[in-house]
């Protein structure tokens, strides 16, 4: 079978790959649909951490079960699935404390091993989410939602609060829609008038702000009531901007990081005592985070139809990733397979 991997930055490379073997516990899946990442940029422009060439690309994915052994959890060949691709040691520490998106041996598939840029995959069959009405595209969306919505988990955002997200990218893109489920007031702010635009016309948020407003702070003490908001949440991985949040949080309120930076953040230990700030980072997602927004999806609670600006087809890859991923209107790239 045709794979495409990335052989180093910049130059992907189609290569023939033999059909994988099933594993005990595994599921043969047909890919169908694969999402393009920020990570999947980052390793394409040589700036994302803890990855080495060459790698096969892709983990957010939309795929069809071929074959499949009985199991617990009613999974059977021909039901459409979203992957969970963090596959973690179930006797670790993190693992057994329910926290397997952190697991110290965390295998993250299409960054720490193989993933998904290719026609058929094995995949263990507890990290499989079965949604088979919903498109494989949505599918594919499924985990770049959930991170965002983990990031809102992390928030512990409360009934009435008002929440702050920094960056609208796709992972900030997640965190907004999840935030717009709950009973809460939220606030957009990004450097572009573009993504803001897009969240005010097509995603009907009220609150938006320039970032790089000379204002800003003002601007957004103005749509608190001349207050600050209780979670800031940054998705920006810019060490400006996340270093900033330690001014934007409130007294007593809480800084969740999804934005990953390969580097060092600073801040004034003074201004982080005397607000009794708490700062979280939020690293992928969890199996119930997963079905959580799967069921949003089914329910119209949260709407894909927005999301997806640009498509590829697997084999164009090569030669047509660079031109998407730079276009200027880009807000997600799906990757089309051909099963023939």
């Amino acid at each position: 079978m045709k794979s495409i991997q990335l052989e180093s930055p910049g130059n992907f490379k189609t290569i023939e790959e033999p059909t994988p073997e099933r594993q005990a516990g595994e599921a043969l899946v047909r890919v169908q649909s694969i999402g393009v990442c920020g990570t999947d940029i980052h390793a394409y422009h040589g700036r994302q951490p803890f990855f080495e060439y060459p790698r096969i690309l892709g983990h957010e994915l939309g795929v069809e079960i071929l074959e499949i052994d009985d199991n617990d959890l009613g999974l059977q060949a021909g039901d459409h699935c979203s992957v969970e691709p963090y596959f973690n040691d179930k006797t670790s520490p993190a693992s057994r404390a329910g926290k397997s998106n952190c697991c110290e041996s965390l295998n993250v598939i299409g960054v720490h091993s193989d993933g998904g840029m290719r026609p058929l995959i094995t995949v263990p069959i507890n990290k499989l989410h079965k949604a088979n009405q919903l498109s494989y595209e949505q599918l594919a969306l499924i985990e770049t939602i959930c991170i965002g919505a983990h990031g809102i988990e992390r928030s512990q955002l409360k009934d009435g609060e008002t929440i702050l997200v920094i960056g609208t990218g796709p992972i900030g893109l997640g965190a907004i829609q999840f935030a717009m489920t709950q009973n809460c007031r939220l606030i957009v702010a990004d450097i572009s008038e573009e993504r803001l635009a897009f969240c005010r016309d097509v995603l009907n948020i009220e609150y938006t702000l320039k970032a790089d407003a000379p204002d800003f702070e003002d601007d957004l003490r103005a749509l608190c009531d001349g207050n600050l908001p209780q979670v800031v949440l940054d998705a920006t991985g810019n060490r400006f901007s996340m270093q900033r949040t330690f001014s934007l949080a409130a007294h007593g309120g809480r800084i969740v990081f999804v934005g990953l930076l390969m580097g060092e953040i600073s801040f004034d230990d003074p201004n982080f005592h005397k607000r009794e700030l708490t700062l979280m980072a939020s690293r992928n997602a969890t199996p119930d985070t997963f079905q959580k927004v799967i069921a949003a999806v089914e329910s119209g609670a949260i709407d894909t139809k927005p999301w997806i600006t640009h498509r590829i087809n697997l084999q164009d890859v090569p030669t047509q990733f660079e031109s998407t991923i730079a276009q200027p209107n880009l807000i997600k790239a799906i990757i089309e397979t051909d099963p023939k």
